[in-house]
C-alpha cells in the first residue's frame, strides 16, 4: 500500500511551535492547523481526496441513463407523482366515486375482501394466479382532494393482514382494530369530513362506532371527491442470490372489496363516476393491468391494482455520492500520516514538550484535522450531490424527489463523515504508530464493511448487524428515502435502506471515535514514542 510521508526539506516538515503548549487550547489548535498546511504532501493529498469524490461522482452520474417506451420513440422518464409534502407517492387505484361539496361524508358496510397474486409459471405459456391477498392490500372508503395524482386525501380501509387502518397523505397511518373481513363478520366504515377535518370510524355492527382518528387536510377545496376504492401493491419476495446476497421481486397483484348499505350524507350530487387513477397505458393506449367495478343494486365490486403509499423505489438522489468511498481512503492516509510521521521522524517528543498535557496535545490534533477536513469534504459532497442528480435528471432518470432539509441533512452528514473517519484514522495511527498497520485497520473497519454490506456478498440480516455495530454505520447519513412501516419493500442495505437512522448511524462512528481517540490519550501519556 503506498503511503503519503512528508518531505525531508524544511518546507515540507512539520514544525511544532514549542511555545504553543504554553498558552491554551488555542495555540495549541493553531499549531496543528500550522503543521498539516506546511506539508504540501497532506494539503495535496486532501485535495485530491475532495477533487476524487466530485470528479468520480459525476463520472458515475454521467454514465447512468434511462429512458421510456412512447411507440418508437424513446424519452425520459416522467417523473413520479408527488405528495402534498413534496415526497414522491405511487397513487394507483380505482375509485368510484361523487363530488361532494361542503361537509359531509360516507358509511359503508365491507362483506367481503379477496384478490389473486400471480406466481411463477409451473407450466410453460400457463399464467399462475392464486387466490389471495397480501397484507397491504386496500378496500374501503376515501375523501380526496381531486383524481390528480398526488392529491391530499383521506381514506378508511381494511387491508389484506393488517386490519382496519385510516391513512392519510400518503405518508400518515393510523391503526384501527385488527382482524379481517367476511359475510358472517363484515365491517362497518365511515368516513367524515368537517372543514379541513376528516374523521375515520369503524363498526362491527353499524350501530357502536369507534373513532380511528382524524386528519387536518389544510385547503381542501370547498368541493372534494367522495367514495369507494381498492387497490393491492406488487407481492413482494426475497430471495438468496447465488453470491450470499439477495434478489427482491414483486409480481402483480389485485384486490376486490364488496361494499353495501352505502349511504352518503351531505351534498354529494351527480351520478357515481369511475376512475381508474393511475392507470398505466401502454404505447398503443391499452390499458395495463386494469381495474374495474360493477354495480348491482345498492352492492358495489371494486377491483384494483397498484398502490396509495409513498414511493420507495427508483434512483435515489445520493447515488452520486457512491464515489466517496475512494475520497475517504485517501482522506484516511493522510490522517494517519499526520500523527504516525511524527513517529517516523522523532518529532513526537518535541511536540509534547510544546504541551505537555498530552490528552489537550491529541485532542487539538484531532480537532484540527477533523476541521480541516470538514471543510474539505463539505464542499466536495454538496458538488457531487447536487451537480450529480442534475446529470441523473438530464440523462432521462426519475429520481426521487427529497425535501431540502433532507438535501442538507445528506451533504452535511457526509462531510462530517469525513471528519469523524480521519479523526479515528488519527486515533488508530496513535495507538499503532505504524503507517500501514493503521491504514490497514482504518479501511478494514470503516470502508470494508459498508462494501461488504451493500453488496452481493452477506445475507440481509447479515449485512444489517454489519452497519449496526461497526463504524461503517455512519454511512447511514446518506439515505434519502426513509423506512415505513406501512409500505411493503425490500428495506436492505443492498437497496439503499440502512438499519439505524442517519443521525444514529453517525453516533454509532461518533462513538467508535471517541473511544479510539480515549485509548490513544491513555497509550501516549504511558509512553511517546
Amino acid at each position: 500500500m503506498s503511503t503519503i510521508s512528508p518531505r525531508s526539506s524544511p518546507r515540507s516538515s512539520p514544525r511544532p511551535e514549542p511555545q504553543a503548549g504554553r498558552g491554551g487550547f488555542g495555540r495549541l489548535l493553531r499549531a496543528e492547523w500550522t503543521k498539516f498546511r506546511t506539508v504540501r504532501g497532506w494539503v495535496v493529498a486532501l485535495t485530491a481526496a475532495a477533487l476524487v469524490t466530485v470528479l468520480l461522482g459525476l463520472l458515475s452520474a454521467s454514465s447512468n441513463h434511462a429512458s421510456c417506451g412512447a411507440g418508437p420513440v424513446e424519452v425520459a422518464c416522467p417523473p413520479p407523482p408527488t405528495g402534498p409534502d413534496g415526497e414522491a407517492v405511487d397513487d394507483k387505484f380505482y375509485f368510484v366515486h361523487r363530488p361532494l361539496a361542503g361537509d359531509g361524508g360516507i358509511t359503508v358496510r365491507l362483506t367481503s375482501m379477496t384478490g389473486k397474486i400471480r406466481k411463477p409459471d409451473v407450466t410453460p405459456g400457463v399464467r399462475n394466479e392464486v387466490a389471495g391477498l397480501v397484507p397491504w392490500a386496500k378496500a374501503g372508503v376515501m375523501i380526496k382532494e381531486s383524481t390528480e395524482q398526488g392529491s391530499a386525501y383521506a381514506a378508511v380501509m381494511m387491508t389484506g393482514a393488517h386490519g382496519v387502518r385510516m391513512q392519510h397523505n400518503f405518508t400518515r397511518d393510523m391503526a384501527g382494530r385488527p382482524g379481517g373481513v367476511s359475510p358472517r363478520s363484515p365491517r362497518w366504515l365511515r368516513l367524515t369530513r368537517a372543514g379541513d377535518t376528516l374523521t375515520g370510524y369503524e363498526s362491527a355492527d353499524g350501530t357502536h362506532w369507534t373513532e380511528i382518528g382524524t386528519a387536518a387536510l389544510a385547503g381542501l377545496p370547498a368541493t372534494v371527491q367522495i367514495g369507494l376504492f381498492a387497490t393491492s401493491p406488487g407481492d413482494l419476495t426475497v430471495t438468496q442470490g447465488d453470491l450470499g446476497g439477495s434478489v427482491a421481486a414483486a409480481r402483480f397483484t389485485e384486490a376486490t372489496g364488496e361494499f353495501d348499505q352505502v349511504e352518503l350524507q351531505g351534498n354529494a350530487s351527480g351520478a357515481w363516476r369511475n376512475d381508474d387513477i393511475g392507470v398505466t397505458v401502454a404505447p398503443d393506449g391499452a390499458e395495463h393491468h386494469p381495474g374495474r367495478a360493477g354495480r348491482s343494486g345498492g352492492t358495489f365490486s371494486v377491483t384494483g391494482v397498484g398502490d396509495i403509499a409513498p414511493a420507495i423505489e427508483g434512483p435515489t438522489p445520493e447515488r452520486p455520492l457512491s464515489s466517496a468511498l475512494t475520497g475517504l481512503i485517501l482522506v484516511i492516509v493522510v490522517a494517519v500520516m499526520f500523527i504516525t510521521a511524527e513517529y517516523r521522524h522523532g518529532l513526537i517528543r518535541i511536540t509534547l514538550l510544546a504541551g505537555p498535557r498530552r490528552g489537550r496535545t491529541l485532542a487539538a490534533k484531532a480537532l484540527a484535522l477533523g476541521l480541516v477536513t470538514f471543510a474539505a469534504a463539505l464542499p466536495a459532497t454538496a458538488i457531487t450531490f447536487t451537480v450529480g442528480g442534475r446529470i441523473l435528471r438530464d440523462n432521462g432518470n426519475a429520481v426521487l424527489p427529497v425535501s431540502g432539509l433532507t438535501q442538507v441533512r445528506i451533504v452535511v452528514g457526509m462531510a462530517a463523515l469525513f471528519a469523524l473517519a480521519a479523526v479515528l484514522a488519527l486515533a488508530l495511527g496513535a495507538l499503532l504508530r505504524r503507517s500501514v498497520a493503521a491504514v490497514i485497520t482504518a479501511i478494514a473497519v470503516i470502508v470494508v464493511p459498508h462494501v461488504l454490506a451493500t453488496t452481493s456478498v452477506l445475507p440481509d440480516s447479515a449485512a444489517q448487524w454489519l452497519l449496526r455495530l461497526t463504524p461503517a454505520a455512519g454511512f447511514a447519513t446518506q439515505q434519502s428515502i426513509p423506512q415505513y412501516g406501512h409500505v411493503l419493500g425490500h428495506y436492505a442495505p443492498i437497496a439503499g435502506f440502512y438499519p439505524l437512522p442517519p443521525w444514529a448511524g453517525l453516533a454509532v462512528l461518533a462513538g467508535y471515535t471517541a473511544l479510539a481517540l480515549g485509548l490513544a490519550v491513555l497509550r501516549l501519556r504511558r509512553r511517546d514514542a
